[in-house]
């Protein structure tokens, strides 16, 4: 299944929706998909399939049994040959799994994707060989060619990446076994995008789906916020078997699949996959739980005083403060302060992400059926990104399109480095979407007029570091207690509940009740189900942003030139060589304090405000 590297975080979620392309909002963009296909019956898409079969059957009939045997031209044939078929392979599902996207209750798109699915896993089981036989060449043959070719030498962090499996590999049979296996494990995926596309919520007598609901969240009516609360946990309660059912499933396929690999921890992989080491990603958990009392815990305090109430409800997490401007804005407004912010940062920026709004890369408007949320998919290196949004005209919806602008232009700049070393490891995903949002957000800040608009800014900024780095942290939490807890027997809806709400007031902090109710509401977040342990890459990118724009602030010399390096250099180098140039270390446990310095700082500014 096409696998969208960027979900968009909680924070983001709830601003998410809505009923589709309002007046108010201007012209919205659809997606052009043509790029990729004409349509589900293009000529070009059956040459494709058609060479695909073909070329997966020539590439095990030539290299099964031989990789050892290669030299190192040989050998780089034989990478260029793989990544062709990555590329046609992606081209495919890109297309199959956008359109579904779009709308994701339509049986013939559902059936679409998962025909060509089938098709792919069926055309590629032949070559689950290759990276078992690269695991198997020895580290001086292997040494060998990169010192003989500089072309193979360039694949060297692919090779790293896939050899990092070595301990970890099955045999040839079972792991053809499991390639064939996982079209079914993707199944329970597309039973949870399905059924949460198709909820119904009854708010005030309308009737809404989950992104419309999440949305009344945002409310200044507090009654609003209160009903769309309830209804949420109604629902969310009436099918919580169903997402108890997938999420145990899942979990268990998991463990299963680690047990025999032999992987010490459930979150072995995901560090794997993300290039990043075990010790860091705890240093950065140990680092933003510490700080909780500093920030989420103050933080919320503070607007409990503003909203003049005893005690928060859950439902008043994501209320606009009582002063804050309820404007809508339209879609050009959204387009113009975007760009504004990114060519002020530099120019090549601008260039960059204007393509997006002028050429049908972005499907902005919210529909009946239409994934929720927002993400940036980078599709394959000889196309171009698309960006998907579900656009409001909230202020915060600006901050969005901010954010995944910065995925594509991330992407458009990765794609130089090839189909297989332009994927970044997810810790640095984050990096250009994060850091756009924060361009974004200063120009917002210096076109203040008013001290009451610039603690409404600042107000919206801490909120969302805080869905982004506290927030996401505890989502971390609950996975790593979820999966430890399934590994020792099936869970009931009751025992997940229990789990999300352990780690809810510790992240929250005093200011808040919890209704009856709220313990359902681990059931909505896709990230669980697409991308295990995926969340913390959030925390992660916020940090090393936060840092990065401190040095940015501080005028470090030459920095527009170093970040874009950073970009183009896609998944071609390690986050310690791609932050050495700016001076930052992420091993270093201070580095995370830095960057939760920075919130701390907007919350002592917004205390300041109040004598």
């Amino acid at each position: 299944m096409l696998q969208l590297p960027f979900p968009v975080r909680d924070a983001l979620v709830r601003d998410a929706n809505a009923s589709s392309g309002s007046d108010e909002l201007g012209n919205l963009p659809v997606w052009d998909l043509t790029d990729l296909y004409a349509s589900d019956d293009a000529p070009e898409l059956s040459r494709d399939l058609d060479w695909l079969e073909q070329e997966c059957s020539s590439f095990a009939a030539d290299y099964q049994g031989k990789l050892a045997d290669l030299d190192a031209a040989g050998l780089l044939n034989c990478v260029l040959r793989n990544e062709k078929i990555n590329s046609i392979a992606g081209r495919i599902m890109s297309y199959a799994g956008l359109r579904y996207y779009q709308l994701t209750t339509d049986a013939d798109r559902t059936k679409f994707m998962s025909d060509m699915q089938e098709k792919i896993t069926i055309f590629t089981t032949p070559l689950v060989f290759f990276t078992l036989e690269i695991n198997r060449i020895e580290d001086e043959a292997l040494d060998a060619h990169f010192a003989a070719n500089a072309d193979l030498a360039r694949y060297k962090p692919v090779f790293d990446r896939i050899r990092a499996m070595k301990p970890y590999q099955l045999s040839d049979e079972l792991e053809r076994f499991l390639h064939d296996l996982g079209v079914v494990g993707d199944a329970w995926e597309r039973l949870f995008d399905e059924t949460i596309a198709g909820l119904t919520f009854q708010v005030e007598g309308q009737e809404l789906n989950i992104e419309g609901t999440l949305s009344l969240l945002t409310e200044q009516d507090r009654s609003k916020r209160e009903a769309a609360s309830r209804e949420l946990a109604r629902v969310f309660q009436a099918n919580v078997k169903t997402f108890a059912r997938v999420h145990n499933t899942q979990s268990k396929e998991k463990e299963i699949m680690d047990r025999w690999r032999g992987m010490p921890t459930p979150q072995t992989g995901r560090h794997l996959s993300n290039d990043v080491e075990p010790e860091v990603v705890e240093a950065l958990r140990e680092a933003v739980v510490a700080a909780y009392p500093k920030l989420s815990h103050r933080y919320y305090e503070l607007k409990r005083k503003w909203l003049g109430l005893d005690r928060m409800q859950v439902w008043d997490r994501n209320a606009p403060l009582p002063m804050e401007d309820s404007r809508v804005v339209d879609w050009a407004q959204a387009e113009k302060t975007v760009m504004e912010a990114y060519e002020a940062f530099d120019p090549r920026m601008g260039e960059l992400a204007a393509p997006f709004f002028s050429k049908g890369w972005i499907d902005a408007g919210v529909k009946p059926g239409k994934a929720p949320g927002a993400f940036a998919h980078p599709t394959v290196t000889d196309v171009h990104p698309y960006v998907m949004l579900n656009y409001l005209g909230k202020p915060r919806d600006v901050m969005t399109l901010a954010h995944e602008l910065g995925h594509g232009v991330h992407q458009v700049l990765a794609a130089q480095q090839g189909e297989m070393l332009s994927s970044t490891p997810l810790t640095l995903a984050e990096t250009a979407s994060v850091f756009g949002e924060m361009l974004t957000f200063r120009k917002m800040l210096d076109g203040a007029e008013t001290k009451e608009q610039r603690k409404i800014l600042l107000a919206g900024k801490v909120e969302d570091m805080i869905n982004t780095v506290v927030r996401q942290i505890a989502f971390y939490d609950f996975e790593c207690k979820l999966h430890a807890a399934r590994a020792d027997g099936e869970l009931t809806p009751d025992d997940i509940n229990a789990l999300w709400m352990s780690v809810q007031a510790e992240s929250l902090g005093e200011a808040f009740d919890f209704m009856e109710g709220y313990e359902t509401f681990w059931c909505y977040v896709p990230h669980f189900v697409h991308s295990p342990f995926y969340v913390y890459a959030y925390a992660f990118g916020d940090g090393l942003v936060n840092a990065l724009y401190s040095v940015y602030a501080e005028g470090g010399e030459g920095f527009e030139d170093k970040y874009f390096d950073m970009l183009k250099a896609g998944g071609s180098k390690h986050h310690k060589e791609l932050l050495a140039p700016f001076g930052l270390d992420a091993s270093d446990p201070k580095f995370w304090d830095k960057g939760l310095s920075m919130i701390s700082g907007m919350i002592d500014e917004l205390e300041a405000m109040e004598d």
